[in-house]
C-alpha cells in the first residue's frame, strides 16, 4: 500500500515535470529544432520524405497522447485541490456564522447589564436621598448624644490600658518588695 502510493506520487512528480517543461521555452526551442532537422534530412536525402513524414507524425501523435494524458492528470489535481479549498471555505463560513451568533448573544448580554447597572444606579441615588433625608430629620441632641457615647467608649479604653498599666507596676513592685524581705531574712 504504501510502496504504491510512493510509485504514485513519484509519478504525479514526473507528470507535473514534463508538464511544467512542455510549456516552457526550452521546450519551444527543442520543438522547432526537431521539426527543422525533421525537414532538413530528407532535403539533405538521408532520409526519404515518407518516411520521414511517417515517423514525425507517429512522433508527434504519440507525444500528443502523452502530453494530452498529463495535463488531463495536472487539471485532476487542480480540481482535487480546489476541492479542499472549497471545503475549507464552507467550514470557515460555518465558524464565521458560529462566532456572528455568539457576538449577538454578547451584544445581548451587554445590554442587560447596562440595564441593570443603570437600575443599581437608580437604587444607589435613592439610598443617599434616604440617608440625607434622615441626617436631616434627625436632631442635634442625637448627634451629641452619640458623640458622647464614643468619648466615653474611647476614655473607657484608654482608661483599660492604663489601669492595666498600673496594675503591672504593682504586681512588680510587690515581687521587688518580696525579694528585698528575703534578702533581709
Amino acid at each position: 500500500m504504501k510502496k504504491e502510493k510512493e510509485k504514485t506520487e513519484a509519478l504525479e512528480k514526473i507528470a507535473n515535470g514534463i508538464t511544467w517543461w512542455v510549456g516552457s521555452i526550452p521546450s519551444l526551442i527543442v520543438h522547432t529544432l526537431f521539426f527543422i532537422i525533421s525537414f532538413l534530412l530528407p532535403m539533405l536525402n538521408i532520409v526519404e520524405f515518407d518516411k520521414m513524414l511517417l515517423i514525425l507524425t507517429t512522433v508527434v501523435s504519440l507525444e500528443a497522447i502523452y502530453l494530452a494524458i498529463f495535463i488531463q492528470m495536472s487539471v485532476n489535481k487542480s480540481h482535487e485541490k480546489i476541492e479542499d479549498i472549497q471545503e475549507d471555505i464552507e467550514e470557515i463560513s460555518e465558524d464565521i456564522e458560529d462566532i456572528q451568533e455568539d457576538i449577538e448573544e454578547i451584544s445581548e448580554d451587554i445590554e442587560e447589564i447596562s440595564e441593570d447597572i443603570e437600575e443599581i444606579n437608580e437604587d444607589i441615588e435613592d439610598i443617599q436621598e434616604d440617608i440625607e433625608e434622615i441626617n436631616e430629620d434627625e436632631d442635634d441632641e442625637d448627634h451629641n448624644e452619640r458623640a458622647k457615647n464614643v468619648m466615653l467608649k474611647s476614655n473607657v479604653s484608654s482608661n483599660k490600658n492604663e489601669i492595666k498599666a498600673l496594675k503591672d507596676i504593682i504586681s512588680q513592685l510587690q515581687t521587688e518588695i518580696e525579694q528585698l524581705k528575703k534578702d533581709n531574712e
